[in-house]
């Protein structure tokens, strides 16, 4: 049924069962049965992101407001980075051969400051220079300032240290990180706020980006009440709203908040073309399994196409994707915590991929010893809360929460990642058990 369906309710929207009816709408409409084999995670994966296509237009911005971005269109330098050859140290600037001429002491001719240019540098002699400063014409190493004596007008250096110092010591050189004309950021890029530096400090002072993707949410349920709201008997707060967009704006996604659905057909059929006619992608959650008030489904499917239900995984089996018209659908299952986890798995990549995103894909997991015991295999690939810790010898383990409830939101500030459970295996303290961070999952969500 919907949203935040309690803990009692959650088997029947995690382990639908397909009746004759539904089996011959699915068929009529040329989409998967219900009695068709469920995908792997995978399968599912690779589908979507098949069918995802990028958005093509695009907006100019000052690069201050391009946090969060996806780059359309390269950055090219405008400048050689540095500029010009500077001092990387607060020191001295000196000719090799003068210091060694020297019986160790050089007089002061100059001083040189970030922003400032000397003059070129007279014979025989060294300037105080700072760094990031130009290195006067004539130099050709910086000698730093914790290795030399001030003394009378000028400085001094022992014979130990000057033998130990090199030519070009404590340069950097005009070009050496990157040269005119070269490409600094490539085009699909998600800008951080290093992108952003890097931008600015080649000259970029506009970025070209893709617009932001327009989302569409809804959440099905007539037992739904929004938090401030008294609750009547049966209801629920709809957490699902609040974690929905969340997610989608830690992607820079555009939200478009359709709000609570009534458990009606065409309550749920006007909602639906609503959305897509709004938005770039329609995201629901509940009402994607097989009962009687589960309308999104069948809704997706008289308005559109249902190209895949099911995937071999717990929680979220019953996750949808599909199109209304010639836009996306994805929906979710209505406990928390599978639309948390089929949103992490699915949807983060697939809004990639929509964004501009060319290496949108499944994470990699960090395989780490199991501190827990699995004594009864899962029948499908199981994704529990976990939480990587470590203890105070340094040795990490993974943890994983008490109940395997897809109700159970409270798992989801409990862990910092998902452990994966492989179907007909147990697992022993100590095994190495492959585990997701919540911060390769979805941006914005920090592992703890």
């Amino acid at each position: 049924m919907e949203a935040s369906r309690a803990a009692a309710h959650a088997s029947s929207g995690e382990h639908p069962t397909a009746n004759d009816c539904e089996a011959s709408q699915a068929r009529q409409a040329g989409t998967k049965s219900s009695a068709a084999k469920p995908l792997s995670v995978e399968a599912a994966s690779a589908q979507l992101l098949a069918a995802a296509r990028a958005i093509e237009d695009r907006e100019q911005l000052p690069t201050m407001d391009c946090l969060g971005r996806v780059l359309a269109e390269p950055v090219i330098s405008g400048t050689d980075l540095p500029g010009w050859d500077n001092s990387a140290m607060d020191g001295y600037a000196l000719r090799i051969a003068d210091l060694h001429a020297s019986d160790g002491w050089l007089p002061i001719s100059q001083r040189i400051a970030a922003g400032q240019c000397g003059a070129p540098l007279a014979p025989g002699t060294a300037a105080r220079i700072f760094t990031g400063a130009p290195l006067p014409a004539g130099a050709d190493t910086v000698v730093v300032q914790e290795v030399c004596t001030p003394e009378r007008d000028g400085l001094r250096i022992d014979a130990k240290t000057s033998a130990e110092i090199r030519t070009g010591d404590n340069i950097r050189r005009r070009g050496e990180e990157l040269q005119a004309g070269s490409q600094v950021l490539a085009a699909g890029t998600r800008l951080g706020p290093q992108h952003l530096g890097l931008a600015a400090g080649v000259g970029a002072a506009q970025l070209q980006v893709y617009r932001r993707l327009r989302v569409a949410v809804l959440a099905s349920g007539d037992e739904l009440v929004m938090p401030g709201e008294p609750l009547g008997p049966g209801q629920i707060y709809n957490s699902n709203r609040f974690l929905f967009r969340a997610l989608l704006q830690g992607l820079g996604c555009e939200v478009i908040d359709l709000g609570i659905v009534k458990d009606d057909r065409e309550a749920t059929l006007a909602a639906l073309s609503q959305a897509a006619e709004q938005a770039d992608l329609v995201m629901a959650s509940g009402g994607v399994s097989v009962g009687e008030e589960d309308h999104v489904r069948p809704a997706v499917e008289q308005l559109g196409s249902l190209d895949l239900w099911r995937v071999a995984m717990k929680p979220g089996k019953p996750v949808a994707f599909g199109r209304i018209g010639e836009t996306p659908f994805i929906g979710s299952p209505g406990n928390p915590v599978s639309l948390f986890v089929t949103f992490c798995l699915f949807a983060r990549s697939f809004i990639e991929r929509m964004q501009g995103l060319g290496d949108a894909a499944l994470p990699t997991p960090l395989w780490l010893p199991a501190g827990f015991e699995l004594t009864k295999p899962v029948k499908r690939r199981d994704y529990q809360r976990a939480r990587l810790e470590i203890d105070p010898t340094g040795k990490a383990s993974i943890q994983r929460f008490h109940s395997t409830s897809s109700a159970a939101l409270s798992s989801l500030t409990w862990a910092n990642g998902l452990v994966v459970i492989p179907p007909g295996e147990s697992i022993a303290i100590g095994d190495l058990v492959a585990f997701l961070p919540f911060s390769e999952l979805v941006p914005g969500c920090a592992s703890q």
